[in-house]
C-alpha cells in the first residue's frame, strides 16, 4: 500500500487540529484560567488565586456530599450494568428463537433522551412510593436507587450489544477444543469467554464509568437534587453552583476543573488496569 506523501499531512490534519483547538483546547484553558478568578462575565474578572478551590473544599458541604454520592453511585452502577449486560449477552448468543427481537427491545431505552427518561421514571417510582405515603424526593436514598434503576434501564441494552459482538468474535474452535478436553461451562466461561472479551469489557467499563460520573439530565429530571441537594451528583452540583448562586461562578468553575481532572485520572487508571488483562486473539 502506497504511503501518503508528507506534504499532504498538513492539508488533512490542519482542519481537524484547528477545530480541536477552537472547540476543546481553548475553552478548557480559558475555563482553567477563570477558575482562579472571581467573575460575573468572561470579560469582567478579578484574580483570586486558589480561593475558589479552597471555598469548594472547605466552605461548601454540598460539593463534598455530591462527590460521595457520585462515587457510590458510580461504583454500584458500573458493576450492575456490566454484570447484567454480560449475562444478557451470554443468554442472547445462545441458539434460541427470538434473540434478535430481544436485542432490539433491550437496546431501545438507550435511544430515549435523559430528560424524558427522568420524568418517565419519576412518574413510575412516585406511583409506587405514594402507596407508602412518600415520594422520590422524601429521602436521598429513594433518589439514589431511582437513579440506579434509570441508569441500568438505559445503559444495559447498549452495553449488551457490545458484549454480544465480543462473544460472537470468539472462535468456535476454542470452545469446542475445551469441551473435548472435558471443560465444563464454568471453566469455559472463566478461562476462554471472559479473557477473550476483555477488549469489550474495557470499552463497556469505560463507557459506564464516564456516563455514571457525568450524569446530569437524568438527575435533574428525576430529583433535581431534592431533598436539600442531598441527591445531587457532581454535574448537577456544579450547574447549581454556577447558575444558582450569585457570586459563585468562579467556585463553580473550580469545581468543574476538579471534576474533569478527577474523572480523567479514574478513567486512565481503569483503562490501564483492564488493558493489561486483554488477550491477543
Amino acid at each position: 500500500m502506497q504511503k501518503m506523501p508528507k506534504k499532504y499531512y498538513a492539508f488533512f490534519t490542519l482542519p481537524t487540529l484547528i477545530a480541536f483547538i477552537i472547540a476543546f483546547l481553548f475553552p478548557f484553558l480559558f475555563g482553567l484560567f477563570l477558575s482562579f478568578t472571581k467573575f460575573t462575565t468572561v470579560t469582567n474578572f478579578t484574580w483570586v488565586g486558589f480561593s475558589n478551590y479552597i471555598t469548594a473544599f472547605t466552605n461548601d458541604p454540598d460539593f463534598i456530599n455530591a462527590t460521595v454520592f457520585t462515587l457510590k453511585f458510580t461504583v454500584i452502577s458500573v458493576i450492575l450494568i456490566n454484570v447484567l449486560a454480560f449475562l444478557l449477552a451470554l443468554l442472547l448468543t445462545q441458539k434460541i428463537k427470538g434473540t434478535n427481537v430481544f436485542r432490539t427491545v433491550f437496546f431501545m431505552p438507550n435511544l430515549i433522551g435523559g430528560i424524558v427518561l427522568g420524568y418517565i421514571w419519576q412518574l413510575i417510582i412516585n406511583g409506587v412510593l405514594l402507596n407508602f405515603g412518600v415520594d422520590i424526593t422524601f429521602d436521598a436514598k429513594y433518589g439514589f436507587w431511582g437513579l440506579m434503576v434509570l441508569m441500568n434501564w438505559q445503559m444495559v441494552g447498549y452495553m449488551m450489544i457490545i458484549y454480544i459482538a465480543g462473544i460472537q468474535n470468539i472462535s468456535p474452535e476454542l470452545t469446542e477444543a475445551a469441551k473435548i478436553d472435558g471443560a465444563n461451562s464454568w471453566q469455559i466461561l472463566k478461562n476462554i469467554t471472559i479473557p477473550m472479551v476483555m477488549p469489550a469489557i474495557t470499552i463497556c467499563t469505560f463507557l459506564t464509568l464516564t456516563n455514571s460520573f457525568k450524569l446530569f439530565d437524568q438527575n435533574l429530571a428525576l430529583t433535581a437534587g431534592a431533598p436539600a441537594r442531598s441527591s445531587s451528583m457532581l454535574a448537577l452540583d456544579i450547574f447549581d453552583t454556577f447558575y444558582g448562586r450569585n457570586g459563585f461562578e468562579g467556585v463553580g468553575q473550580a469545581k468543574a476543573v476538579v471534576f474533569f481532572l478527577f474523572v480523567a485520572l479514574v478513567v486512565l487508571i481503569q483503562l490501564r488496569l483492564t488493558r493489561t488483562k486483554e488477550v491477543e486473539s
